[in-house]
């Protein structure tokens, strides 16, 4: 199934930020749980390190320093004028955390779909694991200008969807299973402007195990 959607943050992927609970505590990048070339030859070394490092940081200090300046707003107008910079900036820290744990290297979980839930649930709403990647690879790559792409869990229907959202939108109406950055950062140092190659080869190293775990939460 195919939807588009606004998007924000669901209370489900509260596990992600466990660290930044704390009220007005800092928010922090977390680290990878693999090496900058472990996602070779799919995503290569520079891409990785550029884009956590450097793409990543940029939006956790900007939501920091948003959240800083909201609560030192002394007026409801100044509040409303930084919910641009929270939205971009803390949409920018969710999708991140939650890309770089969809993501592993291909001799680990990468790419692997085993039979289970996660399976039985994309065959039954999609027909076949196969045509799932091509209706995802092609409304992902249809996305004008900068976004994400998403298969989402949608609890009224209990189904899932493929979602795509635009800028660093987060996802408000369904619970992100998968998440793919269709930001040029994310590919074009390696794949340059052709999406369609970057998004055939991120297949290879999807980490389908932390995808089902997601689904899990998500249907409970």
């Amino acid at each position: 199934m195919l939807s588009t959607a606004k998007s924000a943050l669901r209370p489900s992927l509260a596990r992600l930020f466990a660290a930044s609970a704390t009220k007005r505590s800092l928010h922090t990048l977390p680290e990878l749980p693999y090496a900058y070339n472990a996602l070779e030859p799919y995503i290569s070394e520079a891409i990785m390190k550029l884009h956590h490092s450097k793409h990543h940081q940029t939006y956790v200090n900007g939501l920091n320093a948003a959240e800083q300046s909201y609560a030192k707003s002394p007026s409801v107008k100044e509040k409303i004028a930084l919910q641009s910079a929270l939205k971009f900036n803390g949409g920018g820290h969710i999708n991140h955390s939650l890309f770089w744990k969809n993501l592993s290297p291909s001799n680990v979980d990468g790419g692997n779909l085993p039979d289970g839930p996660l399976k039985k649930a994309i065959e039954r709403d999609f027909g076949s694991v196969e045509e799932f990647k091509k209706q995802f690879n092609t409304a992902t790559a249809a996305i004008q200008g900068s976004g994400w792409g998403w298969l989402g869990y949608n609890s009224a229907t209990n189904r899932l969807e493929i979602v795509t959202t635009a800028n660093q939108d987060p996802l408000l109406f369904h619970t992100p299973i998968i998440g793919v950055d269709i930001w040029e950062h994310a590919f074009y140092l390696q794949y340059q402007n052709v999406k369609a190659d970057y998004l055939t080869a991120i297949w290879n190293v999807i980490n389908f195990k932390e995808a089902e775990q997601r689904l899990a939460e998500a249907a409970n």
